[in-house]
């Protein structure tokens, strides 16, 4: 196989990748216009330029057919994609508290009726 064949599915998805990136960072934006999203707002921010990379980095490689920008795209595409899980396993144990918080609540409340 050659660079081109490999590079093919993220050189076909980069604008879709540019979209959602450009998406991701007015969003960040968005988020950092409130007191409290300040400290949350730069990752989706670094999410979007991560990926608006990725799609630059994959096209160049199609273009060019350069093996070291097709490694240095995926890169880009891993770190969103452990950006991500991290995030979500971050909200899954925030709704599992939550929800854990919320059972002992009621059980509370039951107590004094």
């Amino acid at each position: 196989m050659n660079i081109k064949q490999i590079t093919l599915p993220l050189y076909e998805a980069k604008g879709w990748m540019k979209f959602l990136g450009v998406m991701m960072i007015i969003m960040g934006v968005m988020i950092a216009l409130s007191i409290v999203g300040l400290v949350i707002a730069w990752l989706p921010i670094w999410m979007g330029v991560l990926l608006f990379q990725a799609a630059g980095k994959a096209d160049a490689a199609y273009v060019g057919e350069d093996e070291a920008l097709l490694i240095a795209s995926l890169g880009k595409v891993k770190t969103f994609f452990v950006i991500n899980g991290v995030l979500m396993l971050i909200y899954l144990i925030i709704i599992g508290v939550t929800v854990i918080k919320g059972i002992g609540m009621l059980g509370m409340m039951g107590m004094y009726m």
